[in-house]
C-alpha cells in the first residue's frame, strides 16, 4: 500500500492531499472509495433566523420581554394539593418548628435574665419558681406542655435520625409507622412532663 492510499480520518477522506505518514492512525483505500466518501454532503446553509438580533433592546422593552416569558413558566403547586400527613404533620417541618421555638424561648429568657438587673427586676430561678407556683394548675400545665412538647419531639426526632444513621427504617411502611410513633411518643412525653400523668 502506497503513501497515497493512506489518508487521515480527520482530514479530507478520499483525497490524496490528506496523506498520513503514520500507519497506525487509520487507513482508507483511495482506489476503491466507498459511496459515502465519493459524494461528500453539501455544506450546511447558514440559518440567519437563529442568530441573535443586532439591535440593543431598551430597558422597558427588556422588561416587557421578561414579563412575557414569566407568564409561560409553570407555577409551583400550592401545599393544599399534597396529603396533610406530608405537609402539616411531616417530621421535617415540625423538627424545624420545635427547634426554633425551643431556641427562641431560650433566647428570650436568657436576654431577659441579662437585662433584668438593669431594670431592677429579678429573674432568678427562685423568683420564677415562686411566681410560677402561684398560677392555677391548668395554666401551669399549658405552659409546661408548651415547653415540654417541643423538647420531647426534638428529642425523639434525634433518636429517629440516629436509627437512620444505622441504615435501618427506610422502607415506606416503616417511615409511616415511625412518624406515627414519633407523634404519639412526643405527645405522651409532653403530657407526662407537663402534668405528671
Amino acid at each position: 500500500m502506497s503513501r497515497a492510499e493512506r489518508v487521515i480520518g480527520c482530514g479530507g477522506l478520499g483525497s490524496e492531499r490528506s496523506v498520513c505518514p503514520l500507519d497506525e492512525v487509520g487507513t482508507v483505500n483511495v482506489s476503491h472509495p466507498s459511496k459515502s466518501n465519493a459524494n461528500p454532503p453539501p455544506p450546511l446553509p447558514l440559518n440567519h433566523a437563529n442568530q441573535p438580533p443586532n439591535h440593543k433592546a431598551h430597558p422597558q422593552e427588556s422588561h416587557q420581554i421578561l414579563t412575557a416569558q414569566r407568564l409561560n413558566r409553570p407555577v409551583a403547586p400550592h401545599l393544599s394539593i399534597y396529603e396533610p400527613s406530608q405537609t402539616w404533620f411531616g417530621a421535617s417541618a415540625w423538627t424545624r418548628i420545635t427547634g426554633c421555638s425551643l431556641s427562641g424561648a431560650a433566647y428570650v429568657y436568657l436576654t431577659g435574665y441579662l437585662v433584668a438587673p438593669l431594670l431592677g427586676l429579678h429573674l432568678g430561678s427562685a423568683e420564677l419558681a415562686a411566681g410560677f407556683a402561684a398560677w392555677p394548675f391548668f395554666a401551669k400545665g399549658v405552659v409546661k406542655f408548651a415547653l415540654a412538647f417541643p423538647f420531647t419531639f426534638h428529642f425523639f426526632v434525634g433518636v429517629k435520625h440516629l436509627v437512620y444513621d444505622l441504615g435501618v427504617g427506610f422502607a415506606k411502611g416503616t417511615i409511616r409507622r415511625g412518624e406515627m410513633a414519633l407523634w404519639v411518643a412526643s405527645l405522651a412525653g409532653g403530657l407526662f412532663l407537663a402534668f405528671g400523668v
